[in-house]
């Protein structure tokens, strides 16, 4: 049972505080000058709906810059039997909408971990680093006590609401990891990935850190009672297994399926900790789900990250859509009078873009509109905040002179033409391009978009002329060779509907987003 918490009334603020009275946001967080000037950009925009909110669910669309949203909305509508350009995404739809920089403290492109910890907690942080401040010193195990902040999820979990992390990658990487884990590199996924020296000096792998969330939080903040997260799903399996081919999964891929130097099998712990709770791994123990019934969900769908949508068909013990999850989830997590907070992330379509895909990056694209529009069916726009942003964006482009109606993954060709367009080098070309990474892939049907890893980078110009770009296995052209294609720093996009969605607007840092959550469900005070 969780502790029940009391309203109460400062400097004219309603905010949830623990009974017991425990300070739960760090010292050094909340003095923060990121977090401090987050705080104030906030208090400047004036709104009737601040405070209102019951549930907020937090959608990230890894890797989708505004080219990328571009590219979905056009895929979408052709899909349909439409032209396309005309058409808006779910969230599209959404009645605000802010630019967001991306920058980390240290980096101008970022990566996942700086941006989501600076989402999740209300201040930006270096690259690589999960849960801590700028004052960590990547992969130095000493240097994260005293650096951790407190995550709007954890806030949630101390104020007595559900709490969801749902992903298609890993579940211990980087964007999930950071919604609940204190690490000096984003890597340490379980500890056989960890130097010998942080295991010896106490650091905690980020698959650990996930079960043991409800001992680490009591512990960190005494006086508090939490449960633990009520809903876990995605990908990940490996990182809590033993590597032991006897704890292989029924669908295991691999020989040995778990990777952990440990011993330990952290699923077993899972279950000992929470014996109320379901333990599935394909989409027949998802569809056997009572979500009305259930008190604890983890998922653990595949041995790395869940499929790319366009290849979940595929899968071995099959596995449900981001769709379903996300509906299944919030199925669970509204059965707490107190609210929910519910992170989601559509993980691969960044995955896609380092493969130089498009085709697996708008396939997952729409898939994650499909899930936003879900839960707003699931919720009510009258206590339920949705945000629905990116982490940060690819190096992606739209270019050339396509007519309107243009196949989006096609070649280009010109308004009033009939055949594609040439170049100076007398080579048709594509709409959709990567200004850097694998290159030109011309691998048919495949739809699993790393399967374009496979050979040496292609740079420079390909002749197109016999090459059908609109096919799965097209992997789109580039400039600069390079093992996998990159992030860029241009500003994405946010997206919001529900109370305090008046708050988005403008351009602002990515460390507002904790500070418009909390406005629309205050957890701390202001």
């Amino acid at each position: 049972m969780k502790r029940k918490f009391t309203h109460l009334l400062v400097a004219g603020a309603t905010f949830h505080a623990c009974v017991a009275g425990a300070q739960v946001l760090p010292a050094d967080q909340a003095g923060n000058s990121w977090f401090t000037q987050g705080q104030a950009a906030v208090q400047g925009k004036g709104a009737a709906t601040a405070g209102a909110a019951k549930n907020v669910i937090l959608f990230v669309g890894d890797g989708m810059g505004v080219s990328t949203l571009t590219a979905a909305r056009i895929r979408a509508g052709q899909l349909q039997g439409q032209s396309g350009e005309e058409g808006l995404l779910s969230f599209e739809q959404y009645p605000h909408t802010a630019l967001v920089k991306t920058y980390n403290v240290d980096a101008q492109t970022p990566d996942s971990a700086g941006t989501m910890t600076a989402m999740m907690s209300g201040l930006k942080t270096d690259v690589g680093v999960i849960g801590v401040d700028e004052d960590i010193e990547r992969g130095d195990c000493a240097t994260v006590a005293g650096n951790e902040v407190a995550t709007y999820l954890e806030l949630a979990e101390i104020a007595g609401m559900s709490t969801g992390v749902i992903s298609t990658a890993r579940i211990t990487h980087a964007t999930p990891a950071a919604t609940y884990a204190k690490s000096a590199d984003r890597n340490w996924e379980d500890v056989s990935d960890m130097p010998q020296a942080a295991v010896d000096a106490g650091c905690e792998d980020i698959a650990s850190q996930l079960v043991n969330l409800e001992a680490n939080l009591e512990a960190r903040y005494p006086g508090v009672d939490v449960d633990g997260i009520d809903v876990v799903m995605g990908g990940g399996r490996r990182h809590f297994l033993p590597k032991d081919p006897a704890f292989n999964s029924h669908d295991a891929v691999s020989a040995t399926e778990g990777d952990r130097s440990d011993g330990r099998d952290l699923t077993a712990e899972w279950r000992e900790l929470y014996p109320e709770g379901d333990y599935i791994v394909d989409s027949a123990g998802f569809a056997a789900l009572d979500t009305d019934a259930t008190g604890k969900v983890l998922g653990l769908f595949n041995e790395s990250h869940m499929q790319y949508e366009a290849d979940r068909g595929n899968d071995v013990a099959g596995e449900p859509s981001l769709t379903e999850m996300t509906t299944a989830a919030i199925e669970v997590l509204d059965n707490n009078d107190e609210g929910f907070f519910l992170m989601v992330e559509s993980g691969r379509i960044d995955h896609a873009h380092h493969a130089g895909n498009a085709y697996g990056a708008l396939a997952d694209t729409i898939e994650l509109a499909r899930a936003v529009e879900a839960a707003r069916a699931a919720t009510s726009p009258e206590d339920t905040l949705i945000l629905v942003t990116a982490d940060h964006s690819h190096v992606f482009t739209i270019g050339g002179y396509p007519k309107r109606g243009n196949p989006i993954l096609g070649k280009v060709v010109n308004v009033g033409a009939s055949e594609p367009a040439l170049a100076a080098d007398g080579l048709p070309y594509t709409t959709l391009a990567y200004a850097n990474g694998l290159g030109f892939r011309d691998l048919g049907d495949e739809t699993d978009s790393d399967a374009g890893y496979a050979g040496e980078p292609v740079s420079g110009r390909v002749d197109l002329s016999a090459v059908d770009t609109e096919s799965p296995g097209y992997h789109q052209e580039t400039i600069v060779p390079l093992a996998s294609e990159t992030h860029a720093g241009e500003d994405i996009t946010l997206h919001a509907s529900g109370p305090a969605a008046e708050f988005v607007g403008g351009t602002v840092e990515q460390n507002m987003v904790f500070h418009i959550m909390n406005k629309a469900r205050r957890l701390i005070a202001e």
